[in-house]
């Protein structure tokens, strides 16, 4: 539950989505239009875009919102469910907390076979995983006083500076550019899997705790994938909007965007913690 990758928005979700409401109103009501075309209603004043019923980044930025609302309510009661440290005893990670990292991570698994639920869902995952990241931060911050002030403060900046370079097109959202992102964000989730497994037979990969020069690189490597599945998550919202997608869709936008937030989150606090070392 430490790391996750997002496999909410990406190009396999994005074109089942088209396939399956490609008949929808909202895509082609019209006779004969193309089905990623958008028909407005016929009208006998004038013509403006209407966007009922539909995927727009407005509502997906609202969805957002409220989402990010719950988790940092969520973390806040996770933060207080972690007993103060006593001098020489290290805190216990409260049972809520695991409890909550799994209930977060089932619902992103059925939301990614079910993107309709992500109304519901999101919700859940925000609140489920709130509890896990407000104890872990708790006890990193235990640890390395003043941590989690800096990781947020990175989480937010490096967000800031992705929506800025997205939007202003310095940063292009390219088919080659997905494939690369996708490919080597999948490598970090399997390669996490995979030491996971490994841990529970008691062989440990040192570099991913360690503060060594290699341990601290391969922080900042996954640190700034994170961050690049950002730009991604942007272009989904946006292709969202354009291809006219149901306006529940936002919900399931508003869950992905949230899910890097929390793993880039995570990375950051960990990369932090490996200079603190140092």
């Amino acid at each position: 539950m430490w790391d996750m990758s997002n496999p909410v928005l990406n190009e396999s979700t994005f074109n089942k989505l088209r396939e399956r409401h490609a008949g929808d109103a909202g895509w082609a009501v019209a006779s004969g239009q193309p089905a990623d075309t958008w028909a407005p209603p016929m009208t006998d004043g004038p013509v403006s875009t209407y966007h009922g019923g539909v995927m727009t980044v407005s509502g997906t930025a609202s969805a957002s919102m409220v989402l990010f609302a719950l988790l940092m309510v969520s973390a806040a009661v996770g933060w207080i469910a972690v007993a103060e440290p006593q001098p020489g005893v290290s805190p216990v990670f409260p049972p809520i907390a695991f409890v909550g990292a799994i209930v977060g991570f089932i619902s992103v698994i059925v939301t990614m076979f079910k993107p309709m639920t992500s109304h519901i869902l999101g919700p859940v995952y925000a609140i489920g995983q709130g509890l896990f990241v407000g104890a872990l931060s708790k006890m990193f911050d235990a640890t390395y006083s003043g941590i989690v002030l800096q990781a947020v403060g990175t989480t937010l900046a490096v967000f800031g500076v992705m929506l800025f370079l997205y939007r202003t097109r310095i940063l292009r959202v390219t088919d080659k550019f997905r494939r690369i992102v996708i490919g080597a964000t999948l490598g970090v989730a399997v390669f996490y899997l995979a030491s996971f497994i490994f841990s529970m037979f008691g062989a440990n990969v040192s570099f991913l705790s360690s503060s060594s020069g290699v341990g601290i690189l391969f922080s900042l490597f996954v640190a700034g994938l994170a961050a690049f599945n950002l730009a991604l998550d942007f272009d989904f919202i946006e292709r969202g909007e354009s291809m006219g997608l149901p306006r529940r869709m936002e919900w399931f936008a508003a869950l992905g965007l949230l899910v890097t937030l929390v793993w880039l989150y995570l990375e950051v606090l960990r990369l932090l913690a490996k200079l603190r070392d140092r």
